[in-house]
């Protein structure tokens, strides 16, 4: 069972998948669900503060370079226009909440990755961002047990 909480974990961390993907795994593994929430957050969000602080950083010198450019590129435009859309739906009051349910409701290419370099594309402080961020993960767990839950019953 151990080795099953590293595996969630871990796979918590990795982008597009994060706890979206992790919780529902620990469900077909038969894993606690409280457990699974708590270990899946904690991986999910452990990236966060690395991604605001070095990830645009990175990505705007790794957009020139002949085998990361596209890839680099590709990041860049994603948060700027999930930056963008955020501040253009909800304005600098509502933006928050805004990056809160844009991390929060669990559709592919919108968890705390993205969200945290959109966030840093609209110059959210740290401390901000990483509080938008956990709120949003928090929603997103939230809902994938009851979905997680409600998939294993149906089975």
């Amino acid at each position: 069972m151990f080795w099953n909480f590293v595996k969630i974990f871990l796979i918590s961390m990795v982008p597009l998948i994060e706890l979206r993907g992790a919780i529902p795994i620990s469900q077909l593994w038969g894993m606690p669900i409280i457990w699974s929430y708590i270990v899946c957050i904690i991986g999910n969000m452990i990236p966060v503060p690395f991604i605001y602080l070095f990830a645009a950083k990175f990505l705007e010198w790794g957009k020139d370079k002949k085998v990361i450019g596209g890839f680099c590129s590709w990041c860049l435009k994603k948060g700027h226009r999930a930056g963008k859309k955020l501040s253009d739906k909800a304005g600098q009051r509502g933006a928050f909440v805004a990056l809160m349910l844009f991390v929060g409701i669990p559709i592919p290419g919108t968890g705390a990755w993205t969200g945290t370099l959109a966030a840093s594309f609209l110059g959210f402080g740290l401390k901000k961002s990483a509080i938008a961020v956990m709120a949003g993960v928090l929603l997103a767990g939230i809902i994938m047990m009851a979905a997680s839950s409600l998939g294993v019953a149906l089975l």
